[in-house]
């Protein structure tokens, strides 16, 4: 890097349009080096999937402690041994966890359809009874979580996520006398894609602030709570007791797995909750399900050993994880710094690093990246609809791919937000004269 670069709008034009050239030719000379890298997904490499292989010859036994036997229907809420490992790692009690099966999004999904269905605990009627339904939707967030409310006719509202959380003024404002918004979406640690954390203070308010809806309800989703990527764990706000003491102890639906922490396709998934909200789950969750994966839950419990036994092995992955990340960094800022086309986040944990370009440029950067054979996730994924009204957003996942292959494609990354950025301004002055 050198920070003694000049920005591009301060350029005059015959030096901008030299930067131009530059950029032009080094995309060339990516375009000719066949690239077919793939940073779209936040999927776990071979390496950690390989940290995990343990759980190919187990469980050792067909019966928890209790002597149930695993192979067998019932057991709806989870093992025992399971639920009180997610507890632990979540800061509740075992009453409050149900242990389900491979996937926390699906758990999710169900806790929409029923509230959708049948209203919640603290519900007057059906949420489809109601005249409108929205939610919340901190952004840039998590594109599967949008997904899924569209899917459902649920109606998405923006509000910025900020460093220590949502921006909690727009939140309060827009809670406070519409019944209409009935839920809002937070990853609180490591949020997808910007690596916020929630603070405390935040979660407190979240927790205690008046609502129309008297169902509001936080889909608390705390999928990247146990990756860091320091030495530094970052703790996660203690949502369902902070919820409890202000009152509300229904309000919050939290959501865990282990679908980046052991196997991806056959992980297990938490939710944890207030014991109403827990009761009220599995009398729905039993028209549809007799009992979880039970061998699986097992074969977890047996590998983990215990809450201690999922953080150690966290760090194994972190291990594998922080230089791909450093090695982000090192491109974005070799490549970038000092122009004043771009900023990207710095995170402590999680999968992600957010990348937002020169606004209007974000698609650009996309569709040359992939022309040179670098798929990234499309821009405005990581907001509701897939409209980023600033064309700005990219998310980066740089979790899969080789170290090698990480840097190459972000300094293939780079030269496209460079080039992106001298096209928008030179457009920008020829529309001005």
């Amino acid at each position: 890097m050198t920070s003694s670069r000049t920005p591009l709008t301060s350029l005059p034009d015959d030096e901008l349009h030299a930067f131009l050239a530059r950029q032009e030719q080094a995309y060339a000379d990516l375009q000719a080096e066949g690239l077919r890298l793939d940073l779209t997904r936040g999927k776990p490499s071979a390496a950690q999937l390989d940290l995990s292989d343990a759980l190919l010859t187990l469980p050792t036994t067909t019966k928890d402690g209790a002597g149930t036997d695993v192979r067998n229907y019932g057991v709806l809420e989870g093992l025992p041994e399971l639920r009180a490992m997610f507890a632990e790692l979540l800061g509740v009690d075992p009453a409050q966890v149900v242990a389900g099966g491979n996937s926390s999004l699906t758990m999710m999904y169900g806790v929409v359809v029923d509230l959708l269905l049948f209203g919640g605990v603290d519900s007057p009627r059906a949420w489809s009874q109601e005249e409108q339904v929205r939610f919340l939707c901190p952004v840039p967030g998590y594109d599967r979580h949008f997904a899924m409310l569209e899917e459902l006719g649920v109606g998405m509202v923006n509000v910025d996520m900020h460093q220590d959380g949502p921006d909690m003024d727009a939140v309060e404002a827009l809670v406070r006398d519409d019944p209409s918004m009935k839920g809002m979406w937070v990853v609180p640690t490591y949020s997808n894609p910007t690596g916020a954390v929630v603070s405390q203070e935040v979660a407190a308010r979240l927790a205690s602030m008046p609502t129309a809806a008297p169902d509001f309800t936080i889909f608390w989703d705390n999928a990247y709570a146990l990756h860091h990527l320091t030495e530094a764990e970052t703790k996660s706000a203690d949502i369902i007791s902070l919820c409890s003491a202000s009152g509300r102890p229904n309000r919050v639906v939290m959501f865990a797995s282990t679908s980046k922490i052991s196997y991806a396709g056959a992980g297990v998934a938490a939710l944890a909750a207030s014991v109403d909200t827990v009761a009220w789950y599995l009398r729905h969750l039993g028209k549809s399900s007799i009992g979880p994966d039970k061998v699986n839950q097992l074969r977890h419990v047996e590998f983990f050993g215990s809450a201690e036994g999922v953080r150690a092995h966290m760090r194994r992955h972190r291990e594998i994880l922080a230089p791909k990340f450093a090695a982000v960094e090192d491109a974005l800022r070799e490549g970038l710094a000092g122009l004043d086309v771009a900023t990207w986040s710095r995170p402590l944990g999680g999968y992600f690093v957010n990348l937002d370009v020169m606004d209007g440029t974000a698609t650009r950067v996309v569709r040359l990246a992939k022309e040179a054979g670098i798929a990234l996730t499309p821009a405005g994924a990581s907001f509701p609809y897939g409209r980023d009204p600033r064309d700005r957003n990219i998310r980066l996942a740089p979790t899969m791919p080789v170290l090698d292959e990480v840097r190459v494609a972000m300094a293939g990354v780079a030269t496209c937000v460079a080039l992106a950025a001298a096209e928008r301004v030179i457009a920008t002055r020829g529309s001005d004269d």
